[in-house]
């Protein structure tokens, strides 16, 4: 079975467009859980209706571990909940997975938006592809991973504020078998750049990257990453 983890916040807006993406795949074999970080919305009534089993989560890192906690599968595919899966990703990534032989892998994505955030997910990709030997990237929460390896890691680690899942897939990538795998993109929310701006988002990545690789993960609060700002706060009744 797969465990398809997905942590989330107040994403009553998105998380239905990505739990109807998964329902029209043609893999059936899946639980879905949803790690909710006490959303104030409608999303934890969202996820019930889908079917999904809903445990208590917290920041992403948090969230897809706590996800993994109650997993009854043995693959674990970890995704966020502003993502929408293209027809048959399922199918087309565990085939590929393990007529290669993975414990770990990644795989495009496409930044909903304009030609500049277009671009700018060809860039990661390309980036992607081209290091992934040497310096693994598994960006926003595009992970699928054998469970005896997560557990091996123990994790995402929840101290690091920003890039964890970069660096849980380097970690990986030292101990298991990991791969970037050419498969249809699966589209992301630009909701951030949209809040946050292109060039100041876009240019925070790119420090962030600096970062890891020069200095190591990112314990402080140093590049002022938020979470879940994106909507008025919602007062509660």
């Amino acid at each position: 079975m797969l465990s398809i983890i997905i942590p989330t916040l107040n994403e009553e807006k998105h998380l239905s467009l990505l739990l109807d993406s998964i329902k029209k795949q043609d893999f059936k074999d899946y639980e879905i859980i949803v790690a909710d970080a006490d959303s104030e919305d409608k999303t934890r009534e969202i996820a019930k209706k889908y079917g999904c089993r809903v445990v208590k989560g917290g920041l992403p890192a948090k969230g897809r571990n706590e996800g993994a906690k109650i997993a009854k599968g043995d693959l674990f595919l970890f995704l966020d909940a502003d993502m929408i899966l293209p027809p048959n990703f399922l199918t087309d990534i565990l085939k590929k997975f393990y007529n290669r032989k993975l414990d770990i892998a990644t795989f495009p994505l496409l930044f909903s938006g304009n030609n500049i955030d277009n671009f700018v997910s060809k860039l990661y990709n390309f980036w992607a592809k081209a290091t992934q030997k040497v310096l693994p990237h598994a960006f926003g929460g595009t992970l699928l991973v054998k469970k005896n390896v997560h557990e091996f890691l123990k994790g995402f680690d929840e101290e690091i504020k920003l890039a964890e899942d970069h660096i849980y897939a380097r970690k990986a990538k030292k101990i298991a078998r990991f791969a970037y795998l050419k498969t249809k993109p699966v589209l992301t929310s630009n909701r951030r750049v949209e809040k946050d701006g292109r060039f100041k988002t876009y240019f925070r990545y790119f420090l962030a990257e600096f970062y890891t690789v020069s200095v190591g993960p990112i314990k402080s609060d140093i590049f002022k990453y938020k979470f879940n700002h994106y909507h008025k706060k919602i007062k509660k009744t």
